[in-house]
């Protein structure tokens, strides 16, 4: 019998499965997506050949010719489309089907979308940005934010979330650009990114013009840059610089505040009778309570007694004392836990001090309830030496048991010992000592191994992660 040629053998089955092996079409749009996406990341100029086949492409899959324009920002395609908007929302983190089955016209679209928002968010171009520029770089990063199921922001100030998507399958033939499992990395990048950006930026001139500065968007990056310069700005740059800094710092203290607010609620205190107020009646009980009193001729319900919710808590004075590296390392921690400090300040029964060091020690606690303020007095940057700090921080321990000692630092000191031997006397004086590498949305940062041995060793294991870490740690200790 004839061997049908039309038909392959999978190798080492015998005659094995017949499978087709006609080319697939979509799948070739999509490679040449792919391949003129690694051209262009690679090297700005245009590979003619791939341009005109992309072009090709975009347009048989109904998909608008500005995807591939450079020049065109996210914002303005899906101005012209927008019906695009809900299709690059969650984009790189697609549900599989449920049936297994590969819609490849979708993938094709997923294809030309993805490249379109990783070339305008990593092929960034050299020389001098403009505040328009940098202004359309953040909202292209908003955009792929998006697309990998976070908020807008939230990966560049490293946030982990993001949705993660089942396995759509690995490797040369993988059905969707699913980034979801590299969020981790790509928020530290994105940050990166736009801090070079904002590095490149002639920022004073910027300032100095109105218009400019309002279309700047406050992030950490341009925070930073602003807390360093603040001391050259004056006038209308100052002005704006403080503007700039103080909407962040609202902008972050909002979301802080909250994760505070979920943690640090005690539980009720029944021994404090109730306050009889309308706001407080306890509807449900009063009426369960006084059914025995139910008329049914009247049809109506005679009240003898008013039953009212407990709603006070059960509080512990509480001394929290945050101390801050404040050394070049440390920038966007010193820019969290200032905010984190004001925000415990405002609680009751909490009583916060704020100590910044790096090769002096600076006692901020008189305006630990203002962030804003408190960064406008810290001077970024120089050496670190922790001993200077807790010459300031021992004497504030007043009743160990009743104090938590906050730590922050990357903890590169150069009079080690003596450092680590204060910190081990503080614990042992019975206060609760938490030593933090990094207070950041990402919980990136390095921490000197020989202080992360010795505080295992100690007991008290440094905290390197997300800030809701830190806020967790301090729930026990402020309800």
């Amino acid at each position: 019998m004839t061997q049908d040629t039309s038909q392959d053998i999978t190798p080492g089955t015998g005659r094995g499965t017949p499978v087709n092996t006609a080319p697939d079409p979509q799948e070739n749009r999509r490679q040449v997506l792919y391949w003129r996406l690694l051209a262009r990341l690679f090297d700005p100029e245009e590979q003619a050949g791939l341009e005109s086949a992309s072009l090709a492409v975009v347009e048989d899959i109904g998909l608008p010719p500005a995807l591939l324009d450079p020049d065109a920002s996210v914002d303005s395609v899906v101005q012209r489309h927008p019906e695009l908007a809900a299709e690059l929302d969650g984009l790189m983190t697609p549900e599989p089907d449920p049936d297994g089955a590969r819609d490849r016209t979708a993938e094709v679209r997923r294809a030309a979308l993805a490249s379109k928002l990783l070339l305008n968010v990593f092929a960034s171009r050299p020389g001098e940005v403009t505040a328009g520029q940098l202004a359309r770089w953040q909202a292209d990063a908003d955009w792929l934010e998006r697309a990998l199921g976070c908020k807008p922001g939230e990966l560049r100030g490293g946030g982990s979330g993001g949705r993660t998507a089942a396995g759509n399958g690995t490797g040369y033939g993988a059905p969707a650009p699913d980034l979801s499992r590299l969020v981790p990395e790509i928020g530290p990048e994105l940050g990166a990114i736009e801090a070079g950006l904002v590095q490149r930026m002639r920022l004073r001139e910027v300032l100095a013009d109105p218009q400019l500065a309002a279309r700047l968007t406050p992030s950490m990056s341009l925070v930073e840059q602003l807390l360093r310069d603040k001391d050259n700005l004056s006038g209308v740059a100052l002005a704006n610089a403080k503007s700039l800094i103080k909407r962040y710092v609202d902008e972050v203290a909002q979301v802080l505040r909250t994760q505070v607010e979920k943690a640090t609620v005690g539980e009720l205190d029944r021994s404090v009778p109730p306050k009889r107020v309308f706001r407080n009646l306890d509807l449900d009980r009063t009426i369960w309570k006084n059914l025995t009193n139910w008329s049914p001729e009247e049809e109506r319900l005679y009240v003898d007694r008013l039953y009212y919710r407990h709603t006070s808590r059960k509080t512990t004075p509480q001394r929290l004392i945050v101390v801050v590296d404040q050394s070049g390392s440390m920038v966007d921690s010193m820019v969290n836990c200032t905010i984190l400090a004001s925000i415990f300040a405002g609680l009751p029964k909490v009583d916060v001090h704020l100590i910044a060091y790096d090769t002096q020690a600076l006692d901020l606690t008189p305006w630990a309830h203002d962030p804003f303020e408190t960064l406008l007095r810290t001077k970024l940057g120089g050496g670190t030496d922790g001993t200077v700090a807790m010459a300031l921080a021992q004497p504030k321990i007043a009743e160990p048991r009743n104090t938590v000692v906050v730590w922050i630092s990357d903890f590169y000191e150069w009079r080690t010992q003596e450092l680590f031997d204060s910190f081990a006397a503080v614990h042992r004086s019975g206060a609760k000592f938490i030593p933090v590498g990094s207070v950041t949305s990402s919980g990136r940062g390095s921490v000197n191994p020989w202080f992360r041995e010795r505080f295992k060793d100690l007991g008290t294991p440094v905290i390197s992660g997300h800030i809701k870490k830190l806020v967790h740690e301090l729930k026990t200790f402020l309800t």
